[in-house]
């Protein structure tokens, strides 16, 4: 007979008087048991697994999206389980006087509570007068009239809503009179002044209502539909097809920009790189109105060169990397290595692995924490402990910029820089704690079961644990991809309100408008302010002098 898709025999139900007839039954007996262990096994891995899943689905609907070190877990250890080492704060921190303990510090991140703060200085100001009746005016105790002796000022905040004018564009025209009455001339000699360049060749929307648009659904993630009715409040019927014309045509003129911004992010030394899905609507063909999956990837530049560029491929092959990153590793002039920092994403590894390129490998600590995290409710013990280790290096993290910051603050003569004080620090530190972390892994591998969650995680860890070392090699390096990661949140957002996108030429659109708004937040500049300027002054700029509207230099601009 068959039970749960194993084959048993079937067994005697009386026991045979031959002994050799005893010791079969025995033995196809333990053979039974055996099966049926093994399955129960197996059930068990299975409902294990998808236990497993179901709490990061309810995690991810629900739960707290932080994956630090719960100080609730600290009762754990307490039976002497291990021993975490110690971060050394003495050499970190210099030690503090009794005077400096004695002083109240002051923590930017702590809440100011909710008292009526001071307005800023640089919104513009609307005086508006209040004054005494004419009867209020005279002193009761004489009868003269009082004089003006000073005022009490006090500050509202009001919003004016936005309005839709139109701007009419006049050019003159002259014309000659004397030409005009000259018979032997064929006909007067006029002349029209030029019409002013625009971004979009005869669009009906200005530069401000371009900007209004982009910023709308690429920065504050509105739909067109909804872009749609609140213009018709204004009296305005703009179809959400006429606008997604304008975003499209809007990105074909910012394209240089784009281009520059991206050959910028190809000269660092280290980018980070991540990627996230976003549903596609197929525009035509036997497949039309169906959705497939396509892919933003963002780039992030370091700090000598400041742009967030995103990319768009209709799929996650990794010809989208590679082709996006080009030559960058192979420039013989370049001194030393170049860092890609991206998760263990498997389409990276031609990247890795081609010989005529420097790009090495740099992995995220907050991935490998992520998978722990997620295993916590399988192995709470041995999930805690590695959140624990991993806390540690993080603390490694924070001592050196506290010192950074430490030394900003004084009047040393000579400063360090950030990537410098951090490379000391991680070398003093984080080296020992990674070598114990991965001797640590290694003995508790052995002993769990190989397809669980926490083996699933340790095995993240040992098998990415030389690229999440690197960072250790070079101050310049972060100890996870965050930058990437939060950069790509914009899109996680959009995508809950706008849903999907109507084409790949759609995306390719969207990932140029996305980086011109996050490259704006980068420098914090208000998008809709430069997008406004930008979109005027582009189709006149001299092509050779485009790199002075990028957002960096924008900013410096208007400071000046």
């Amino acid at each position: 007979m068959a039970k749960d898709g194993i084959q048993i025999e079937s067994v005697p139900t009386t026991i045979p008087d031959d002994l050799a007839a005893c010791q079969e039954m025995i033995r196809l007996e333990h053979q039974i048991k055996t099966q049926l262990l093994d399955q129960l096994e197996n059930n068990n891995r299975k409902i294990m697994h998808m236990e497993h899943q179901l709490q990061q689905l309810l995690r991810r609907l629900y739960g707290r999206s932080s994956e630090k070190f719960d100080p609730n877990d600290l009762p754990l250890f307490a039976e002497g389980m291990m021993e975490l080492p110690a971060a050394e704060e003495s050499e970190a921190e210099p030690a503090e006087t009794q005077e400096q303990k004695s002083k109240p510090e002051s923590n930017p991140h702590v809440a100011k509570g909710h008292g009526r703060r001071k307005l800023p200085d640089d919104l513009p100001r609307e005086r508006v007068v209040h004054d005494l009746a004419d009867d209020e005016k005279a002193c009761p105790c004489c009868g003269e009239m009082r004089a003006v002796i000073g005022e009490v000022v006090s500050e509202q905040l009001d919003y004016v809503p936005s309005k839709v004018l139109v701007i009419e564009n006049v050019r003159l025209k002259y014309g000659c009179k004397v030409c005009e009455s000259n018979a032997a001339i064929d006909g007067p000699q006029i002349k029209v002044a030029d019409k002013p360049m625009s971004p979009i060749e005869k669009c009906l929307a200005a530069p401000g209502l371009l900007s209004h648009v982009i910023v709308s659904k690429y920065n504050d993630h509105l739909p067109l539909y909804r872009l749609e009715d609140i213009l018709a409040r204004n009296g305005i019927e703009i179809p959400r097809s006429t606008q997604c014309d304008w975003m499209r045509q809007a990105a074909d003129a910012l394209i240089p920009l784009y281009d520059i911004m991206v050959a910028d992010v190809l000269k660092s030394k280290v980018i980070h790189t991540d990627d996230t899905p976003v549903d596609v609507q197929n525009p035509a063909g036997k497949s039309k109105g169906k959705l497939t999956k396509g892919r933003f990837w963002v780039y992030v530049g370091d700090d000598g060169h400041p742009q967030i560029v995103f990319d768009f491929t209709p799929n996650r092959g990794r010809d989208g990397p590679v082709e996006f990153i080009g030559d960058w590793g192979k420039d013989e002039s370049r001194n030393g290595n170049v860092f890609l920092q991206a998760d263990a994403y498997a389409g990276y590894n031609c990247i890795f692995d081609d010989d005529d390129r420097n790009v090495v490998e740099v992995a995220c600590w907050a991935h490998a924490r992520r998978k722990f995290y997620d295993a916590k409710k399988s192995a709470r013990l041995l999930c805690a402990e590695a959140l624990a280790r991993i806390k540690l290096l993080y603390d490694v993290e924070r001592q050196a910029t506290k010192q950074f910051k430490t030394q900003s603050e004084s009047n040393a003569s000579e400063h360090r820089t950030q990537a410098e004080i951090r490379f000391e620090f991680r070398q003093a530190k984080s080296v020992k704690l990674l070598a114990d972390f991965k001797t640590w892994l290694e003995e508790k591998l052995a002993s769990t079961m190989p397809k669980s969650p926490i083996a699933s995680a340790i095995k993240y860890a040992l098998n990415q644990f030389d690229a999440l070392t690197i960072y250790t090699t070079d101050g310049a390096l972060a100890i996870d991809n965050n930058l990437a990661e939060n950069s790509l949140r914009r899109i996680a957002l959009g995508r809950k309100n706008w849903l999907f996108l109507g084409s790949n030429r759609g995306g390719k659109t969207a990932a140029i408008l996305f980086t011109i708004i996050a490259t704006c937040k980068r420098h914090n500049i208000e998008p809709l302010s430069y997008l406004r300027d930008i979109l005027t002054r582009i189709p006149a700029h001299p092509h050779s002098k485009l790199h002075e509207l990028l957002p960096a230099n924008w900013s410096n601009q208007s400071k000046t």
